[in-house]
């Protein structure tokens, strides 16, 4: 019961709180984003991002504000998404499996081994006879 709690835990159920409601704020600042995405048109999600930055960057949480004027930098680029609907998906998830596989080895003898390796774990071969 919060009228029975000490000095101690009024504080600390204060400080938690606070962060509760700065994290629930941030978070439904991150997934509004999400539906930046989902725009046809490259005008309507323009607007969307207006509407969306404004909101991020009166929220008055310095990760958030960060994050939009980053966004904000770089809107151009990012909305050639909508007339031509391609990412970089595909090539980041071959490097992230590279950047596994030269992980898992601990480093490799020469190039032509880990030119292998890649070539084995990523080359789609079966292997089995």
């Amino acid at each position: 019961n919060q009228e029975n709690y000490s000095d101690k835990q009024k504080e600390a159920f204060n400080s938690l709180k606070l962060n509760l409601y700065k994290v629930g704020k941030g978070w439904q600042i991150k997934e509004a984003f999400r539906y930046f995405w989902s725009y046809s048109y490259k005008g309507n999600a323009e607007k969307f991002f207006k509407r969306w930055y404004f909101w991020a960057t009166h929220s008055k949480l310095k990760p958030i504000i960060k994050v939009a004027k980053m966004l904000y930098k770089n809107i151009k680029y990012i909305l050639t998404y909508f007339a031509h609907r391609i990412t970089n998906a595909g090539s980041e998830s071959i490097n992230s499996s590279i950047q596994k596989i030269k992980s898992n080895a601990r480093g490799f003898r020469n190039f032509d081994f880990f030119r292998v390796a890649i070539l084995f774990h990523l080359g789609g071969l079966d292997v089995y006879p």
